[in-house]
């Protein structure tokens, strides 16, 4: 039987990218799987495409997670396998940075996991232990120029999963985070019209110019962060680790 079978896995940011194709290899390895996103229409869509259940929550309001995710336990029993996916990311100079930027970049990036783990871990305690993998980023362990409170918030999400890590080390809990460099990801693919649209260059020469920081010259695969949440949840000596999916870009 493999190991994922009986486990219930709740992923946040599942309707599209990188939390899609994690909830989808979940799913292929027999775990009862939960998304959960802002979008209902985009949300309930994906949920049907890869045969899952969803729950619909903006991961930075504390009462509609709280609710969701008693609704997610209702349907497939106690989690045990939480990955918080869901995430934001805006740039902005930090000279021009309003309030309202950096309350928002905070929100979702670092008090989304703060939230979801919290909903989480009680029932994790009660069952003697699960696995939280949080999707940090690259902007997670360097610094990038005129994201400084996505950064700040990615550094945050390292800093919460080691100090978790040690705290529940002795209670059957992991906590882990992955960190991805720029992914072929809505996001991503919405940063390139950006650029383009700001400087006229071509689709070609906006992707050259965000891949050039990876060694490999290429946008990493939703596919190859999912696989390395799958490799965390299975290893129960990983923990506390920031895992940089990135072609070499961080070391």
């Amino acid at each position: 039987m493999s190991w994922y079978e009986g486990k219930h896995a709740l992923v946040t940011g599942g309707g599209s990218g990188i939390g899609a194709a994690v909830a989808k290899i979940l799913k292929d390895k027999g775990a009862a799987v939960t998304i959960v996103g802002r979008s209902h229409q985009k949300l309930v869509a994906k949920a049907a495409e890869l045969d899952v259940s969803c729950q619909v929550a903006d991961v930075s309001e504390r009462q509609e997670v709280g609710a969701a995710f008693a609704r997610a336990v209702a349907a497939n029993g106690p989690i045990g396998i939480l990955v918080n996916n869901a995430g934001a990311a805006e740039a902005m100079p930090f000279a021009k940075m309003d309030n309202n930027h950096w309350d928002a970049m905070i929100a979702v990036n670092l008090t989304g996991v703060f939230n979801c783990t919290s909903a989480a871990i009680p029932g994790m305690l009660a069952n003697g232990g699960g696995r939280i993998v949080n999707i940090a980023s690259t902007a997670a362990l360097t610094g990038y120029a005129y994201v400084s409170a996505y950064c700040a918030a990615k550094h945050g999400v390292i800093g919460l999963t080691r100090a978790l890590a040690l705290e529940y080390a002795g209670k059957g809990i992991t906590v882990n985070a992955v960190c991805p460099g720029y992914t072929d990801t809505a996001i991503v693919r919405d940063a390139i019209e950006r650029i383009v649209g700001a400087t006229g260059r071509s689709h070609e020469q906006a992707l050259a110019d965000l891949v050039k920081s990876n060694p490999q010259g290429r946008l990493i695969q939703p596919e190859e962060v999912a696989d390395t949440v799958i490799w965390l949840c299975r290893q129960e000596s990983m923990n506390g680790q920031a895992i940089a999916v990135a072609g070499g870009e961080v070391m």
